[in-house]
């Protein structure tokens, strides 16, 4: 069984719609395959309608949350959540503040390359979006398409970068205060990509102690961005702290160059993930087990 828990479609910031996302993976040889789109669970209902024989989507979402270390700047980190009920009220206005906080970002961002004489309309951005979760990848690939930059790559490591002038910060969700949201939503929370150096500061694992304390249920080990020693270590800290582990290719279509599948999830690791999550079901068959639960 191969699967893969971790992708994102046009809904937010991937290239492929829900329906080619899944086919996508149905081609590659996935059994399993996540959609974890960044909060949002706007796909869930396309997924499930366009769901390939054979396939198994888990709906789940993509949290972007803040760890607060003591007497130092706040680091931006990832909370994969899975199978949650989508209504709970507190987890569904964390999803609406987020919204909006992501489009007055990308605004203020578009409105300064604007003045600076860099050709991006907002107005246009959001229409290309498509109803989606608009963010910095909208305007990447806005300034890909007026030719300022060569690739979404580029534009984040220039224009869009965090030392940019041109950089607005979000208001993310508290690490700790995401997990128990997801917790009391019936969810599975994973700390996504938590040791991927290359992409600036990461926590400790002190951090990760609280997290578990918080409810947190596993760590995403096997992922693109971590190196060998990030991955033993990780595994380690998982097995220390009887936590899942999970592996995921982290796929956003075009605008990375990583394939659908990449790294993936031990069956035996998904089964107990499945057997947490008491607030969605997954869609279609589980392969390897008689019934579905949804």
């Amino acid at each position: 069984m191969r699967i893969d828990l971790h992708t994102h479609s046009s809904v937010s910031d991937g290239t492929d719609s829900p329906a080619d996302l899944l086919a996508t993976a149905r081609a590659a040889g996935l059994d399993v395959v996540a959609l974890t789109d960044h909060d949002t669970t706007a796909g869930w209902a396309a997924a499930e309608q366009t769901r390939p024989a054979g396939l198994t989507v888990v709906p789940g979402m993509e949290l972007s949350c803040r760890w607060f270390p003591a007497g130092a700047p706040p680091i931006s980190v990832h909370l994969l959540a899975y199978l949650f009920d989508p209504e709970h009220p507190a987890l569904a206005a964390e999803r609406a503040r987020l919204r909006d906080e992501r489009l007055g970002r990308g605004e203020r961002i578009v409105a300064a390359l604007a003045e600076a004489g860099y050709p991006v309309v907002w107005t246009e951005i959001v229409e290309r979006s498509g109803g989606g979760v608009v963010g910095r990848p909208h305007v990447a690939r806005a300034l890909v398409e007026a030719g300022v930059v060569e690739s979404v790559d580029h534009a984040f490591t220039t224009l869009l970068h965090h030392r940019s002038p041109y950089y607005v910060a979000k208001a993310d969700t508290d690490v700790l205060e995401g997990i128990a949201m997801v917790r009391a939503a019936g969810g599975v929370p994973v700390f996504a990509h938590g040791l991927a150096t290359r992409r600036g500061r990461v926590v400790g694992d002190e951090a990760i102690a609280a997290m578990v304390e918080a409810g947190l249920l596993g760590l995403e080990v096997d992922h693109p961005d971590h190196d060998p020693e990030e991955r033993a270590h990780m595994r380690g800290l998982a097995a220390d702290l009887g936590l899942l582990v999970t592996g995921s290719s982290d796929y956003h279509g075009t605008n990375k160059t990583t394939p659908i599948a990449a790294c993936t999830t031990a069956p035996d690791q998904f089964e107990a993930l499945l057997a947490a999550g008491t607030g969605a079901a997954p869609y279609g068959d589980r392969p390897g087990t008689v019934g579905a639960r949804g």
